[in-house]
């Protein structure tokens, strides 16, 4: 086999390892947003049901949280 031809193998099978890099790395930015959201909506809506959850320490609201939802289970 001539040695231009290994080289130019070489290369486009690099290239098809980089391209499957990129989209592996645009799907966990695309994951991470959607987590992003669906964090920032379940925090507005815990405190549209729950207003006071406004001024807690995360600690108090966890432990508040924990409690009463381990109550209902």
């Amino acid at each position: 086999m001539n040695p231009n031809t290994i080289r130019e193998n070489e290369k486009r099978i690099l290239q098809a390892k980089h391209r499957v890099e990129e989209a592996e790395a645009r799907n966990r930015v695309k994951e991470q947003k959607a987590r992003t959201r669906r964090l920032i909506q379940e925090g507005a809506i815990l405190e549209k049901a729950y207003p006071k959850a406004i001024t807690m320490e995360l600690d108090a609201l966890q432990k508040f949280l924990t409690a009463h939802l381990q109550k209902h289970s």
